[in-house]
Order: structure tokens, then sequence, then C-alpha cells
């Protein structure tokens, strides 16, 4: 391989990270930025890639693999339990959506083939980008969100129609459309039939077997084995390899496999798939689609008036309101990713013209781009529709705000809603103490919510965040997450607001406490130190000292910042990382041989406690002596029990032997 090919990966892959990590400042879908890197690097700006499509391939994978995980999410419960949303507006939507394009098309003289594909390509939306916005705003539980979410499942099963189709359209004529129709049915029913049978009777063994080698590597790789190999099948078969993926994520979606299969996929599924769209950014023709502004914007404007319309009154006729109805209309009136996959597709068949392609990806760009910002404005936008179509019922337009209490005073804020944070906030509830809670992980922030809890998205990082919860009237923040850098940066947040409130930090361990305290904490609760106290409570209770004399001693632990519980005595086993060797300490008994330079000096000339070591104790004559007398004069055979830094102990242990 060449130096040109890395300097082109090289530029390919500092242009990918630029782009993400600006789009994602911006609150831009990542797929744009793709895009837009596609479009930078390919034959319209800078040809740094000389053969685009050298990507075809590799970025095929990224849809094969995108594929097997919306497979693992295809649950059977979860849509028969929805059906009545799947299969009623779902259906509705995407058929009716289809021949209204169609036919506008037709008439439009392109030809039905051509027609067919843009119809099929305006009534999908992005899955992607409008459950992630979804899950951001806080609205997946909401009825407008689980109207979007069944809409957008039946979606991605049709997406598995619509690429068995194009190939079909794009045969070489020789047969009829009928019989190859019946050929792929036939094809696709046997080939469903042996991926069902070895994912019910082979595929689970095969998991156990590697799930018990218990090799992270091993389960990555059987597990891309397995989407490949099923792609690899059907598209023996003639059909799509992206159909062979699904089916063989479905197989697996009940297993017990399935959120270990699919936190291992997304790594190569998201990497695969930005080349995916890098490639259909150098596809796209600049003059072509700057050409065609006119139809771009009108293209979005007409589909977003009959996407919304037409999601409206299939929702009302199922029985939803008319807000929820408009709103989840809003949330899906844009052309999903998979509407990529098939304008590739359709040039790759020459089924639509590369300046057809061109306007198409342009609606899809600019769509996606627009799509979170309507999805946070949508409660205005369906209001300002409503009153501007005359509509004088008032509807209740749900909320996920709505349980989200904010006027708090003398409160705590935990941040993290982990499990330590839960049990925090139920225990902080059973006494009605008024808390707030501050969490990131959108699926978890949604669940409590739903669930009534008082949680919130949010970064408590940010310090605008923070005043939101009225930090400011705040008793006390928690901060329950264990990462070191983001609890300094939580607690010089907290500390720059005008607040009384108090910190404390949950910790792992106590490797950082000191400097967790440095930085402003009032309080570190070690993990591991609290639960060993815990067991030492027990211990004493259990052997007769009295309850009272226990807490005694615990209280009085906790006030001296668990000293006595510091150190410990090393093992064969213990190992210390060069990065842990000045968070810890040692527990260390030094032998005083005969001839070494301490014997005959006292403690205090020695000067141990100088060079920050602690003296724990001394042996002498099997005799201990617990906290010894700085003016103790060392004796040979004597047992010097230190405690402290692994490089101090070792230091102050050669200076005992040779001074």
């Amino acid at each position: 391989m060449g130096h040109g090919v890395f300097l082109e990966l090289i530029f390919l892959l500092a242009t990918s990270v630029f782009l993400v990590w600006l789009f994602k400042r911006l609150k831009l879908p990542a797929i744009l930025a793709y895009l837009i890197a596609g479009v930078i690097a390919g034959p319209q700006v800078f040809s740094i890639i000389a053969e685009p499509k050298d990507l075809v391939l590799v970025a095929e994978l990224g849809i094969v693999f995108l594929l097997f995980s919306l497979g693992l999410e295809f649950s059977v419960p979860k849509l028969v339990a929805m059906r009545h949303l799947v299969f009623g507006v779902g259906s509705a939507q995407v058929v009716l959506t289809l021949i209204i394009f169609m036919l506008m098309f037709v008439g439009l003289d392109q030809t039905w083939e051509s027609a067919f594909i843009i119809g099929s390509i305006f009534a999908l939306s992005s899955t992607a980008v409008v459950v992630k916005s979804l899950n951001e705003s806080g609205l997946t539980q909401t009825k407008r969100g689980q109207i979007a979410i069944s809409i957008l499942l039946f979606q991605d099963i049709a997406v598995v129609a619509f690429l068995i189709a194009i190939p079909i359209l794009g045969g070489d004529g020789e047969t009829s459309v009928l019989a190859t129709i019946a050929i792929a049915l036939a094809k696709g029913a046997l080939v469903v039939t042996i991926l069902l049978s070895v994912g019910k009777w082979v595929l689970p063994r095969i998991f156990n077997q590697v799930a018990q080698v218990r090799t992270d590597e091993l389960f990555v790789l059987t597990a891309i084995l397995v989407t490949v190999l099923a792609g690899t099948l059907t598209s023996f078969f003639g059909l799509s390899m992206a159909l062979g993926a699904f089916l063989a994520g479905m197989m697996l979606s009940e297993s017990q496999y399935k959120h270990q299969l699919e936190a291992d996929i997304r790594p190569f599924r998201d990497i695969l798939m930005g080349l995916f769209f890098i490639s259909v950014g150098m596809e796209l023709n600049i003059q072509a689609m700057l050409h065609q502004w006119v139809f771009i914007l009108s293209g979005i404007v007409i589909m977003l008036l009959i996407k919304t319309i037409l999601i409206r009154h299939v929702a009302v006729l199922a029985g939803e309101t008319s807000a929820d109805g408009w709103s989840a209309g809003l949330m899906l009136f844009q052309m999903g990713e998979f509407g990529f996959v098939l304008v590739a597709l359709a040039q790759q068949f020459d089924l639509i013209s590369s300046e057809l392609a061109a306007a198409l990806l342009g609606i899809g760009v600019l769509s996606m781009a627009v799509t979170p910002t309507i999805i946070s404005n949508d409660k205005r936008l369906v209001l300002a529709g409503s009153r501007f179509f005359g509509n004088t019922e008032q509807e209740h337009i749900e909320t996920a705000e709505a349980e989200f209490e904010t006027d708090l005073k003398d409160h705590v804020i935990i941040c993290g809603f982990g499990r330590v944070g839960q049990t925090v906030s139920r225990f902080l509830k059973s006494e009605a103490v008024p808390y707030v809670v501050l969490d990131v992980d959108p699926v978890r922030v949604a669940e409590a919510q739903a669930a009534g809890e008082n949680v919130q998205y949010g970064h408590a990082r940010d310090k605008a965040i923070l005043k939101a919860v009225k930090i400011e009237a705040a008793k006390l923040v928690v901060i329950t997450f264990g990462d070191l850098a983001k609890t300094q940066t939580v607690i010089n947040n907290v500390k720059q607001c005008v607040t009384s409130a108090r910190i404390m930090v949950r910790t792992k361990s106590d490797e950082h406490m000191a400097f967790i305290l440095e930085e402003g904490a009032d309080q570190v609760v070690p993990e591991a130190i609290e639960g060993s106290l815990m067991l030492v409570s027990q211990v004493l209770f259990e052997s007769g000292v009295p309850m009272s004399r226990v807490l005694r001693r615990i209280r009085k632990e906790r006030e001296n910042r668990y000293g006595q519980m510091h150190g410990f005595y090393q093992g064969e086993g213990t190992e210390v990382s060069n990065d842990k060797r000045d968070l810890l300490e040692f527990i260390h008994a030094i032998a005083i041989p005969a001839g070494a330079y301490s014997i005959g000096k006292t403690l205090s000339e020695l000067g141990i406690v100088e060079r920050r070591v602690d003296i724990v104790g001394l042996r002498r004559d099997r005799q201990e002596i617990s906290n010894p007398d700085l003016n103790t004069i060392v004796q040979a055979q004597d047992i010097i029990v230190v405690k402290g830094k692994p490089r101090r102990v070792e230091r102050i242990e050669r200076f005992l032997m040779t001074g």
C-alpha cells in the first residue's frame, strides 16, 4: 500500500473527526457531517480520494451491520403490543405516501420505476435522527413519541421490502416482473427457513460455548462472522446482504446475548455507516444541486406538507388526538438515512439519473438538518398550526417536562441516576426530602420521567443546568458517578455558583480521596471503604461489642476520614501500576538485622515521621508496642511496622538499613 493511500485516509479521518465534533457542538446529526466530509474529499472539491468507488464495498458493510442492529431491536412481543399503531398507522403512512408521490412523479414524466423509487424514499423517515432527538427531549414515552416510533418501526420493516424490490426493478427485462417477484419470494422463503432454523438450533449453542471462554474479542469476532455469513447467504441466492443481516439480528433478538451483541457491533456499525455516508457524499453533484435548488426546496416543503397532513389524518382515524397526530407528522416529515441507501442502490441499477439523485440527496440532507429543531419546538408549531387552520378545540399536548419539579428550596441535587443515585433518591423520597436528579442517559431519563421521578436530562458539568435546578437554593449536591475528571468539573462549577450547598462525592475507592477534598468537596464516601466499615460494624456487634460503642467507633472513623482503614499489606498478587503508586498506602513490616544503620538510634533521630511515613507499631521479643514513643531506641531484631505511599516506604526501609 503506497504512501498516497495513507495520506488519503489521514485526510479523510481528520476531516471526519473535525466535522463530527463541529456538528455535535451545533446539535446536528453526525450523518450530515459524514456527507459533507465526503463532499470535501470527493471530486467536487479537493479530489483527495482518487477512486471513490474503492470505498463502496467496505461502506456496504455498514448497511449490513445497521440492518443486523435493526434485527436485534425487532422484538416480536413489542410488535404485538403495538400492532394497532405499527400495522395500522405505520402501514397506512408508508403505502399512502408511496402512492401519492409515485403518482405525482409519474405526472412529472418520470418512469414508473423511477417514481416508485422516489415514493419509497419519501415514504421513509430517519430512525436515527428522530429516535435520538426524542430521547434527548425526553419525549419517547409521550403519546406522540409512541406514534412516531410505531411508524418508524413499520418503515424499518418496509425497508427490507424496498431493498429487495429495487434490484428486481433493475433486472435485465427478459423475465416478467411477476415471475421475478415469485422467484424472489421463493428464494426468500428458503433463506428465511434456513436462517431461522440455524438461529433456533445452532447459534445458541455456538454463543454458549463462546461465552464460556469469556474472551471479548472471540465474542465480537463470532458476532461479525454470523452477520457476514448471513448476508453472504442471502447474496448467494440473489437477495440483498442487508436482508440476511436483518434476519440474523432477528434470530438473536430474543437471546440472552442481545444487548452484548448490540454493544459489540455498534462500533463497527457506526464506523462503517460513517464510511457509507462519506461515499454517498463523494457522489453528490454539488453543481447539479445548486442548479436544482428550487426543486430541492420545493421538494422539502411538499414532503413536509404531505407527510405531516397524511400522518395526522391517519392517526386521527386510528383514534389518536389531532394534536398528537400533527406532532408525530412534524417529527417524521424528513427523508431518512435509508433513503440514501435506496438512492445509491437505484443508481447502481441505473434506475435514476445522477441529477435526480443529487436533488434527492439534497432534500435528504436539508430535511434531516432541520429535524432536531422542529422536534424541540413541535409543541409551538402544533399550536400555531391549529390557530392557522382555525381549530378552536384546545387539546392537551403532553409534555415530558410536566412532572419535573423546579420550584425547589433546601433540596438535594443528585448528579447521576445510576444504581447509587437511584438508591439515594428512594430514601430521600421515603423521608419526604425534596430532590432533583441530573443524568445524561436519555433512555434512563425517559423511563424515570414516565415513572414520575424528578429526573431531568442534563450535564451536571454545565453551570446553566445547575442554575436551572436552583443550585443557589440547594442544601446538598451529591455526585454519584465515579469519573474523576467529571467530578472535578462539577465541584468547580458548584463552587463558582452562589450557593451554600455542601458537596458530597461518592467514589469507588479511597485512591483519589485527598485530591477530591482538596478540590473543594465537603465529604467523600469511598464505596469500598464504607462496605468494609459496615462489615466491621456487623462483626463487632456479633462478637459481643455493644452497639452504642460500635456506632461511636464508626462515627469516629468517618470523622478521621477513615484513617485507620487506609493502608494494606502487599501480597504476591498485588499489582500496583505507575499511575496508582502515589495514591495507595502500604503497610510494611521492616525487620532490623544486626549491623543496620538504625540500631542504637531513636525513632525521633531517624526522622521517620518527617519523611511522611507513619509508624504503626513496633514488635520486640514477640511483644507488640502500639504507637511507640519517638524516644524509643531501635535494637537489633526489632520489627518496625510503617504505613505510607509505596515509594516512601521503600525509601525509609533503605534508609533504616544503610543510612
